[in-house]
């Protein structure tokens, strides 16, 4: 019965004696591989009746809002395979251009306490009358990229990316860069249906 014990305790040690030869190394973190497609835009169908018009990846698919369906032209811009949404939020303008600007400051200003580095760079389209201003957030914030345009007189639209995932910026890098390339491109495509010139 000693014997058993013994050569049994021998045999369950053995492996911790024997098993680590040579160096151990920690393998590093990996995360799932993503196959984005080439980017690839389209504008909207003919049934589309908002006074903006643009082109949208076509791997994303055009949602009404449906916590603001009664407010008229704002849409999503949704890409299932990444878990990502694009808002889109549209107003006229009524003399309120500085209020709107304001406010728009405001909301991406409440990524500052997450954010490492915000980076704003102007939109700024003459011949399409398109202006306006990206904030890029780096850090763990909860929108990567927001946006707003404006010709100044008549139309406000803003954007912001939200991933509905855990925010991991690791993982999610080449899809949040993925986005923020068709974001940047909706941005340079936006064009004013109703223009005031």
């Amino acid at each position: 019965m000693i014997r058993i014990r013994v050569l049994v305790f021998i045999l369950l040690i053995t492996p911790i004696f024997f098993g680590c030869e040579g160096e151990y190394s920690p393998k590093p973190k990996a995360y799932v591989r993503l196959n984005l497609p080439e980017h690839s835009y389209i504008v909207p169908d003919s049934t589309w009746s908002c006074p903006y018009i643009f082109e949208a990846s076509r791997y994303s698919f055009l949602t009404v809002d449906k916590r603001h369906h009664q407010e008229n032209c704002w849409y999503n811009i949704y890409y299932p395979k990444l878990k990502a949404t694009i808002h889109l939020t549209y107003s006229e303008l009524n003399n309120n251009l500085s209020r709107q600007i304001e406010e728009n400051r405001k909301l991406a200003m409440k990524h500052v306490g997450k954010a490492t580095a915000i980076n704003e760079s102007l939109i700024e389209n003459k011949e399409a009358q398109v202006f306006g201003l990206i904030y890029e957030f780096k850090g763990e914030t909860a929108s990567d990229m927001q946006f707003f345009a404006t010709d100044s007189l008549n139309h406000f639209l803003r954007g912001s990316l939200y991933f509905n995932v855990k925010q991991n910026k690791d993982s999610l890098g080449p899809a949040i860069d993925y986005v923020k390339n068709d974001m940047r491109h909706f941005i340079q495509s936006l064009r004013w249906t109703q223009r005031a010139d």
